[in-house]
Formats: C-alpha cells, sequence, structure tokens
C-alpha cells in the first residue's frame, strides 16, 4: 500500500468556531464548538478556549494549543546508524535527544519542510525519501501533528543553522537507540515513535514506499 503524502499547512477558513468534529468522529462521543475566543496570539503558538456542548446535553470549556505542523526526519547513515540532535529544549530545562525536527512555514508541504530540515539542521541531503505516517504528540491540550519521513543514502554537507539554533549531532547504532530509549535517556515523544516506526521497518512490518529526491522534490 502507498500512503498519500500529507498536504501543504493551510490556514483556519474564516468564520469557522473552534474544532468542528471530524466526519468520522463517532456522534455518541464527539463535542460541537459553540464559541471560540483567543486566549494568546503569538509568534508561533496561539492558544484558543472553546466552549463546546457534551454528548449528554451538558457543556464545557476547551483549552488548547493551535500549532503550525511539523516533520521529522530518520536519517539512515550508510553504516547503519541512525542521526540524532543534542538540543537545549527551555521548557524542559534540559538538553534532549531526538531525531531532526521542525515546523512548516506557511504553506510549506511537509516533505519540503523535511527534507529542508535536513539539510539546516545536519548539512545532509538523501537522495532517497519515505513518507512513514504522522503522529500526534499533546492530544489533550494541542492540535500539533507531525509528519514522518525516512531519508537514506546521505551526502554530507554543511548545515546553515538559525541564528537562535545551537545543536550537536550524534550518530547512534538501533539498538543503541533502543537502550537510551529503555533507560530515559531518550523521552522524546516523536522520536520514540520514530524508533517504533524504523524498528518495525526493519522487520519487515510496516514497509515504505522509497522515492528519489527528484520525485520527493516535485511532490
Amino acid at each position: 500500500m502507498t500512503k498519500k503524502l500529507p498536504e501543504a499547512n493551510r490556514p483556519d477558513d474564516a468564520g469557522v468556531i473552534g474544532i468542528p468534529p471530524a466526519a468520522d468522529a463517532d456522534e455518541h462521543l464527539r463535542e460541537t464548538p459553540l464559541a471560540s475566543d483567543w486566549i494568546l496570539r503569538g509568534h508561533f503558538l496561539q492558544v484558543k478556549r472553546d466552549r463546546v456542548a457534551l454528548p449528554n446535553g451538558r457543556e464545557a470549556t476547551r483549552e488548547y494549543i493551535r500549532h503550525p505542523g511539523a516533520a521529522v526526519i530518520v536519517p539512515l547513515l550508510d553504516d547503519g546508524r541512525v542521526l540524532l540532535e543534542r538540543q537545549y529544549r527551555y521548557p524542559l530545562g534540559r538538553v534532549v535527544l531526538e531525531f531532526p525536527a521542525g515546523k512548516l512555514d506557511p504553506d510549506e508541504s511537509p516533505l519540503r519542510c523535511a527534507m529542508r530540515e535536513l539539510f539546516e539542521e545536519t548539512g545532509y541531503t538523501a537522495r532517497e525519501w519515505a513518507y512513514a505516517g504522522v503522529t500526534h504528540n499533546a492530544i489533550a491540550y494541542a492540535d500539533e501533528r507531525i509528519e514522518i519521513f525516512f531519508a537514506r543514502c546521505l551526502v554530507a554537507g554543511e548545515r546553515r543553522l538559525d541564528d537562535e539554533e545551537f545543536l550537536d549531532l550524534l550518530a547512534v547504532g538501533e539498538d543503541e537507540l533502543d537502550r537510551m530509549a529503555f533507560d530515559g535517556r531518550v523521552t522524546d515523544a516523536k522520536s520514540l515513535t520514530c524508533l517504533l516506526w524504523l524498528q518495525r521497518w526493519r522487520s519487515g512490518a510496516w514497509p515504505l514506499a522509497w522515492m528519489t529526491a527528484d520525485e520527493a522534490a516535485s511532490r
């Protein structure tokens, strides 16, 4: 089965109140937005408070973060190792091990975001790409979706970090990454999801449809 690549990020439709229930949301579980107010409209994140109708007819409030979406990359080195980053994450006050990732620019597709972020943060470009799937890492309070991509046949180059970006690169074997997850050295949700996908792909359970960089660039 070939998965359909996710489309480019789109801004909210004017006049839409809150988060409308998806068409396949079970009717006896869905919450219908009645009103929506902005709590914060930041440069990166936006926070809203909605009033919703519950399935039993009562009302409740829901506070949540709007996020532009992101892409994460599993870079596969020719020697079998994967490429990770060590980056200080301010909300935790600590350095975190994670796969390369970044948020989508306006009207940027997740695949193009993945290609851009891999190059900017690591200096590598990839001759082959594959789309894995999506993870929602904070479903109780954010609408963030992170699209997962694999990259292989890597070609080294000079990275182009943003002025406010500081990170180290680390190449590790899959078994070592598994131990890092087990003993708590890797706790980042998207990276743990990527590890699961990597292991399932290696086992043959979750196949990937690879495309060349030229094919990926045309998407």
